[in-house]
């Protein structure tokens, strides 16, 4: 089995409830994380040459990553100051 890097669970290790719990409440957070783990994974196939793609598009797909893991880590923030 490969294991896919930058999986939530390693980005985030200590907020693993807090992850869930946002996730059955909230369903922007919920498309977030989704949204996230598809752009992840198609990372990963990139990466891997399973699913080859140009250089241009693998560079768009790690900021749009990025960007998602900065909202989840706001999003995070704000449910635990609440």
């Amino acid at each position: 089995m490969s294991h896919t890097p930058h999986e939530l669970a390693e980005e985030f290790p200590d907020q693993a409830e807090a992850i869930h719990a946002l996730k059955t409440s909230d369903s922007h957070f919920a498309r977030l994380v989704e949204e996230y783990h598809e752009i992840n994974r198609a990372i990963h196939r990139a990466e891997t040459n399973v699913e080859p793609t140009e250089e241009l598009h693998e560079v768009e797909m790690r900021k749009k990553r990025m960007a998602l893991k900065d909202e989840i880590a706001r999003a995070l923030s704000a449910a635990a100051g609440a």
